[in-house]
């Protein structure tokens, strides 16, 4: 299974299903897969979830989905993405204690667990 690294406060927003949105700087090709969620940094495996889409998105998208994605209103015109994209998490399962992982050198938004 691939890992997805996220920051600490994304993370706990989408493990409390507030956020089902990860904005990212690109399309994802893991349509349809279930992947791990990892706190960055923490070399541990926090939840899953499956990745159900991923939408091109611009400023205008993303001001009407402000409760998808979390991201404040005020920082949304900060966003410095050329080519922004909405991964549509869906299934979040939240594991009871979070599992560790071998994290190798270099990985900074996916790893294999």
């Amino acid at each position: 299974m691939k890992g997805l690294i996220i920051k600490e406060k994304w993370l706990n927003l989408i493990l409390e299903g507030k956020k089902t949105w990860e904005i990212r700087n690109f399309n994802t090709s893991k349509i349809g897969e279930r992947i791990a969620l990892i706190m960055s940094g923490s070399k541990k495996v926090y939840g899953e979830c499956t990745i159900k889409d991923s939408i091109k998105i611009n400023k205008d998208i993303l001001f009407k989905n402000l409760e998808k994605h979390q991201i404040k209103k005020e920082d949304v015109l900060d966003l410095k993405y050329n080519n922004p994209h909405a991964w549509v998490l869906s299934d979040i399962k939240r594991y009871s204690s979070p599992k560790p992982y071998v994290h190798k050198k270099g990985c900074v938004i996916w790893v294999n667990v």
